[in-house]
């Protein structure tokens, strides 16, 4: 299987920090930590200075995909970093990366070297390059990981603590940003092959826990609007 292609179905959920404790005491019993149960995730994404991308994204269109590169925790110059292309058609979320160095990342940004000539690093610069992106928002979250003990196409992550900065778009220059919430939150996304067990819906039902739409980026990016218009 190729890891650095994904396709699956995701869903998302957002609760408060009373859901999520009674949640885990439920469904802690179902589950095992995943192989990177606890990380910090830091994302650069990309966009067009006027941010092209992430509007029309927000228009809910029937196919939408955007460019980010991402670490797992804080890197340095010489550890691995995923250039990705994440998209979604109708309900489906595909997920296309490359791995390469952060130094080769800078390479390639700045003196436009291209770090491989493989497939998706030639697809990412085709969409760069083609869109005009440029990195606009740095966006970081704490994430803990879980997968279904008896299946694991079936993943659980919860992320909280998430938080953005407009300068300074690097990923070793740690994980601080402003906070996007004002209170302890979670997003939990539900990350599926096939069907949710049949134990997770039962649970979800009886805590009246349901599906809302929570787009990180999105979210930001409005936050951020509103703020510039009433300067």
């Amino acid at each position: 299987m190729d890891t650095n292609v994904f396709k699956r179905v995701e869903t998302k959920y957002l609760l408060t920090d009373e859901e999520y404790k009674k949640l885990m005491k439920k469904i802690d019993k179902y589950l095992m930590e995943d192989r990177f149960y606890k990380s910090t995730i830091c994302n650069i994404y990309f966009d067009t200075d006027d941010y092209d991308i992430i509007n029309k994204s927000l228009d809910k269109p029937t196919f939408k995909q955007k460019v980010r590169l991402r670490s797992y925790n804080v890197p340095n110059l010489d550890d691995d970093v995923f250039f990705e292309i994440k998209g979604k058609y109708n309900g489906v979320v595909f997920k296309r990366r490359e791995k390469i160095k952060l130094i080769d990342y800078y390479n390639y940004i700045e003196n436009n070297t291209m770090p491989n000539n493989k497939q998706i690093m030639k697809e990412i610069d085709y969409i760069i390059k083609k869109e005009n992106l440029k990195p606009k928002l740095m966006l970081s979250y704490d994430r803990y990981s879980y997968y279904d003990k008896d299946n694991k196409n079936f993943r659980i992550t919860f992320d909280k603590n998430i938080r953005s900065r407009e300068e300074e778009l690097k990923l070793e220059y740690g994980d601080a940003g402003k906070l996007y919430f004002d209170n302890p939150m979670h997003i939990m996304e539900l990350k599926s092959l096939g069907t949710i067990p049949l134990w997770f819906t039962d649970v979800l039902t009886k805590l009246k826990i349901y599906p809302k739409s929570f787009s990180k980026y999105g979210n930001i990016y409005k936050k951020m609007k509103g703020e510039m218009l009433n300067v």
